[in-house]
């Protein structure tokens, strides 16, 4: 120390407090900054954790009954009503009454339903449920959202993937004479290809020994039997309405009675709602959904048939008619194709 001075500044002294405040600054703001991306990370664990699984595609194989479900699915609030996955679904037949079928339904005021064939559960499961339900109408409480695609009896991954929506689904199947739906379905298609060989061609593997062939999708459609057992292992058969094609012809009104009864729907579509075209042989309805005027189908139902050697007609219904009364037997009704 000099003579008579003041101490000189020791070099380890206190820092000046702007560096002190600016080291507690950054301090906490990285404290911030770790606690928000701690938080960032963890919520995106939970959305992959909690995510469902999507439907599997066809080519991947079958989804199961015990598959989780989403319950956000079934519903989607917005607009007048919410949009819900069907709780009724017509399975089938193709060219058995489907279409008339869906069309006298929508006259009730409790039933809604997708415009076009989804076909969701035979070609379009990959898509996802909620893809699916975008398709639907929007319902109120106390209607019936539906579809209708006739490919699903036949299909064999359909059971399944149906239940694994909903075991509670109903189901409806619109059934006809095999015979008379096979020649209906390759007239159909006559009028779109009319190159294709004869029915009679096609219909047997070998004509001289009177062999069916059974893989021409119009003969293997008709063995409802066989399609049936199928759906059997997914759902009872209380769960299944099986229309009779040719009573919904002869008595419309008689046969969506017994829909109305089974969908849980007052009976409110009779018989003051038809009246019978006899020019296309079909009954249309006097006041269409949405319209006062009379609605009759389109101009492709009543098509004419062509004509079809007999031999060959009795030929298919000797091969059909095992596979019918073993129909009758499964259902509990004799529809009296014989």
């Amino acid at each position: 120390m000099a003579r008579g001075g003041t101490p000189p500044a020791s070099s380890s002294g206190p820092e000046p407090l702007p560096r002190r405040a600016l080291r507690k600054l950054l301090l906490v703001l990285g404290s911030v900054l770790m606690s928000l991306y701690a938080s960032y990370c963890l919520a995106g664990a939970a959305r992959v954790l909690t995510r469902d699984p999507a439907p599997i595609p066809l080519a991947q194989g079958e989804e199961t009954a015990g598959t989780p479900r989403d319950p956000l699915l079934q519903a989607q609030p917005g607009g007048e009503g919410n949009k819900r996955l069907p709780q009724a679904v017509i399975i089938g037949v193709k060219k058995g009454g489907t279409r008339a079928l869906l069309e006298f339904l929508r006259v009730h005021p409790d039933v809604r339903a997708a415009g076009a064939e989804p076909h969701f559960f035979d070609r379009n499961y990959g898509r996802g449920l909620a893809w699916y339900r975008e398709l639907m109408p929007r319902t109120l409480d106390g209607q019936i959202t539906m579809e209708k695609t006739p490919s699903y009896f036949v299909t064999k991954e359909a059971p399944a993937r149906i239940s694994s929506m909903s075991k509670d689904t109903k189901l409806i199947v619109v059934v006809r004479d095999p015979v008379t739906r096979a020649i209906s379905d390759y007239t159909q298609t006559l009028s779109k290809k009319p190159d294709i060989p004869s029915f009679e061609s096609l219909t047997f593997k070998n004509r001289t020994t009177g062999l069916i062939d059974t893989s021409w999708s119009a003969i293997q459609i008709g063995i409802y039997a066989k399609h049936l057992e199928n759906w059997l292992l997914y759902f009872p058969l209380g769960q299944i309405l099986f229309v009779s094609g040719e009573r919904l012809i002869s008595d419309p009104a008689g046969e969506l009675g017994r829909v109305q009864d089974f969908l849980g729907l007052k009976r409110i579509i009779t018989d003051k709602h038809f009246y019978f075209n006899k020019t296309k042989g079909f009954p249309c309805l006097k006041k269409a959904e949405g319209s006062s005027k009379p609605h009759c189908l389109g101009k492709t139902k009543g098509r004419t048939h062509p004509d079809i050697d007999q031999k060959v007609i009795q030929r298919l219904r000797e091969f059909y008619r095992p596979f019918n009364m073993k129909f009758y037997q499964m259902t509990g009704h004799d529809f009296g194709w014989d």
